[in-house]
């Protein structure tokens, strides 16, 4: 069963494996350019894939049934597991929406972009959190604000 916490990174790690290691996208050329958003599409694309076969082995483990021990200490654990492998995985379909919302922008020439400010969101950025639709600043700015209004 996987842990929670480092299962998204994992997923995303294992999807940037995949990768051709030839290419790594560059600030020394055209932001967004046709080759970037190759990238980035394939990225997406696999990190998905990764997700859903995650999901299969859940799956498979669900129809396998339960372990039952007699031991209520054990299966207290081991639905305590479950629990959490049951949460990460709705977290990881809620990540495919956003995985597939990005394709969509891909391939609407939007990715990369702010929604905010409209300025570039950068290649650091988006390597590290591929989904992302708001520059750093915009998004701290969003944060700081959701943190005031939730202070009130």
């Amino acid at each position: 069963m996987s842990i929670a916490l480092g299962d998204d990174l994992d997923v995303l790690a294992r999807a940037k494996r995949t990768l051709p290691a030839d290419y790594t996208p560059s600030d020394s050329e055209e932001y967004m350019s046709e080759r970037q958003q190759d990238y980035f599409r394939v990225l997406l694309i696999e990190w998905k894939r990764s997700i859903l076969e995650a999901a299969e082995g859940t799956l498979q483990q669900l129809q396998d049934g339960p372990i039952r021990s007699p031991d209520l200490n054990d299966r207290a654990s081991s639905e305590t597991d479950w629990g959490i492998e049951l949460r990460t995985r709705d977290r990881q379909r809620k990540l495919i929406g956003k995985i597939n919302a990005a394709l969509r922008r891909i391939d609407e020439g939007e990715y990369g972009w702010c929604e905010v400010t409209g300025d570039p969101i950068g290649l650091g950025r988006l390597t590290a959190r591929p989904i992302a639709t708001m520059s750093l600043e915009a998004q701290e700015a969003h944060e700081r604000r959701e943190k005031i209004s939730r202070d009130d």
